[in-house]
């Protein structure tokens, strides 16, 4: 009689059911299926909407309206949620369904999550119906290709180059709107809303986080978002820095301004050359030029090709030199983790390859991470490493095995020599 072997249970289970799913796996899977049940919530949704909405019309408008109204009260009521979601739900159900149904059908395919379907919904919605027609295709796939927060940046960047003719007219008239509101929370705490241009409420932002992590460094006790507070508040009611430790007393702010050459001059201005402002998006030209005037606190990039620019100091010292710092920063726009949106201005300058290994201080060995996703690729069993010959694209490599390209936002010019015509003979 002879003894028959079977390989291990989990090579029988690959060998006839295909390999066995991970907990990655499975947690992907659930999130497909929510994806999947919200979009049939949605078709449900409208649905009940169409139907009430269709026996009332024989009724007059005035009625319609109050239909509505009950349709939302009914929804809040059955789902235990408020007016306001149920609302809000009505309504992305409504473009979902309607002029966006393509989004729809990338939702109940999973190939979207929900969080992406309202983000294009929101933000489609600022457009008139035959501009959003025109863009709503492309904006799907860019949803299935981007993380939420990358996404809601891109499709931003998207309306403003569409709507490039009537930038500057807009952003006329919301300068307007401009004032500062104070509203009261709890237990003596309140919030100080500014309701002004993004380019300075970033540099604000940026040196008060700056600042606070100076005083932070020097070894305060209190937590970054603490300090923040405490930074903005000092320097809005004293307007001096002097009572704060050396290292934070000299920071300014500093925002990034990427200007094509030809916009700046005044001749240029196409949607593919609008000026964009790091941590913000496409601005108006004007404010561009503005922004470029000459202060020291805009760091100006002209996307025009030029030599001279500092790609890589080799082997003969550690920190990058500040030029080439810049350039890192200004090619990614942000941090180069997966999905991460943290200005590159925030973040550190990482050596691919280690300097302890051999590893460059150069353009393609360097990457702007955020201190966390830093601690990340150092500590953990992740495995980062730049494409070669791509740009600055970044291969993330999880401990499951699963990859992740990051690519910049930008890409630096590449020089290359060109044989000269051969002289005519005199």
């Amino acid at each position: 009689m002879t003894e028959t072997l079977l390989p291990p249970p989990s090579e029988r289970d690959e060998e006839w059911f295909g390999p066995v799913p991970d907990a990655v796996d499975l947690v992907v899977e659930t999130a497909t299926m929510m994806s999947v049940f919200a979009a049939e919530r949605y078709a449900r949704i409208d649905a009940m909407r169409q139907e009430a909405l269709a026996a009332a019309r024989r009724f007059g408008a005035g009625e319609v309206e109050l239909v509505e109204r009950s349709i939302r009260l009914e929804l809040a009521a059955a789902m235990r949620v408020t007016e306001y979601a149920a609302g809000r739900l009505i309504v992305v159900a409504e473009a979902l369904r309607g002029s966006c149904r393509v989004a729809w059908e990338s939702l109940a395919g999973g190939r979207i999550t929900e969080k992406h379907a309202e983000v294009l919904v929101d933000l489609l919605g600022e457009l008139a119906p035959e501009e959003q027609a025109g863009l709503v295709g492309d904006v799907v796939l860019l949803a299935e290709a981007e993380p939420v927060g990358t996404f809601r940046r891109k499709l931003r960047d998207r309306i403003a180059r569409a709507r490039v003719e009537s930038l500057e007219d807009r952003y006329r008239a919301a300068m307007q709107t401009r004032r500062v509101v104070v509203e009261p929370v709890a237990d003596g705490l309140g919030v100080l809303l500014a309701y002004a241009p993004e380019v300075e409420l970033q540099a604000i932002f940026t040196r008060a986080t700056a600042m606070a992590k100076a005083i932070k460094a020097a070894g305060d006790e209190r937590t970054l978002d603490q300090i923040r507070a405490d930074v903005v508040c000092d320097l809005l009611i004293d307007g001096t820095t002097q009572h704060v430790p050396a290292a934070a007393s000299g920071i300014r702010a500093q925002v990034v301004v990427t200007v094509p050459a030809l916009s700046l001059l005044g001749e240029g201005g196409s949607a593919a050359e609008l000026p964009v402002v790091e941590g913000v998006g496409p601005v108006p030209v004007s404010r561009a030029r503005e922004l470029c005037g000459g202060d020291g606190k805009w760091m100006r990039v002209l996307t025009h090709p030029e030599t001279g620019m500092v790609l890589s100091v080799g082997r003969d010292r550690y920190e990058p030199p500040a030029a080439l710092r810049r350039l890192v920063k200004w090619r990614a726009d942000r941090c180069m983790a997966p999905g991460c949106v943290m200005p590159a201005s925030r973040c550190e300058i990482d050596h691919q390859i280690r300097w302890t290994d051999g590893g460059h201080t150069s353009l393609e060995n360097h990457a702007p991470f955020c201190k966390g996703h830093h601690l990340v690729k150092d500590n953990t069993a992740w495995q980062v490493r730049q494409v070669p010959y791509s740009g600055g694209v970044i291969e993330w490599t999880s401990p499951t095995g699963r990859r992740y390209l990051v690519k910049p936002e930008r890409r630096v010019p590449v020089f290359t020599a060109t044989a000269r015509e051969p002289a005519p003979p005199s």
